[in-house]
């Protein structure tokens, strides 16, 4: 593979679709919300992208089976309150290098602009490096009147001192200059573990922003794994601070190993 393509599967027509953009990224917040909705409204693929710019390697599924490096897209026609149709972009990998995130976005934009996009929301995770008690929703906009609107559903603004890396910033970014408005959407995680509970939250306001129904129970499931690996992990975190204490000479007698 010399260059980055797009293998279109099947032939599709959208009336001048929404785009959602979730490739894995902190939390994987976006990506578990994204893929969500694709099982919940039995979302079609409908095209995939491969490149150079991703990593040389494959996936290995648990039954053993390789899984190439790739970006996945997937449709929905007539989906929600609004009957809108829908594009999804969801996947395995992004591009390695800057260059290979331009060259990348610049041929998801080519296939999307093709279809009528003119609105972008791209889902990710806001990182904290510690537990959250509550998960909030963090967001950004390319105009002042879908910043206004984002407030509207409680949304917390992302403050100047932070950007948006990779391609859910990217995209955004990219977009503007072929006259596509658009947001982001950043669940509050702290980073180290696939966040169920975030991607919950994040869920929820997409959800409310689109007018589109999902149900949950099946998120709900695995944000109550995630609050469980919370918890270990503040308790983990906390004997460790203990043992740290220790004076000379004594014996943490809890520790069997």
């Amino acid at each position: 593979m010399k260059k980055t393509y797009i293998n279109m599967l099947k032939e599709v027509e959208l009336d001048q679709p929404i785009f959602i953009e979730a490739l894995p990224g902190i939390g994987h917040v976006g990506k578990l919300a994204a893929d969500h909705i694709i099982d919940e409204l039995q979302a079609e693929k409908f095209a995939e992208l491969y490149s150079p710019s991703f990593p040389p390697q494959v996936m290995v599924n648990e039954e053993g089976i390789i899984e190439n490096m790739k970006n996945e897209f997937y449709y929905l026609k007539s989906a929600g309150g609004d009957k809108r149709d829908y594009i999804i972009l969801v996947g395995n990998t992004q591009g390695l290098s800057p260059e290979g995130q331009y060259e990348i976005c610049g041929f998801i934009l080519d296939l999307v602009e093709k279809y009528g996009v003119n609105e972008i929301y791209t889902l990710g995770g806001l990182a904290t490096g510690q537990p959250v008690e509550k998960t909030r929703v963090f967001g950004a906009a390319t105009n002042t009147e879908l910043t206004e609107k984002l407030k509207e559903f409680e949304v917390v603004l992302r403050s100047a001192d932070g950007g948006i890396i990779g391609a859910s910033g990217l995209l955004l970014g990219m977009g503007t200059l072929r006259g596509m408005e658009g947001i982001c959407l950043m669940g509050e995680t702290p980073g180290y573990f696939i966040d169920a509970e975030a991607a919950k939250a994040l869920l929820g306001v997409l959800m409310a922003l689109l007018n589109i129904e999902v149900d949950t129970e099946q998120l709900e499931e695995r944000a109550q794994e995630t609050r469980k690996m919370i918890s270990k992990a503040q308790q983990m975190e906390q004997e460790m601070m203990e043992r740290m204490t220790l004076k000379p000479g004594e014996e943490d007698l809890r520790y069997i190993g």
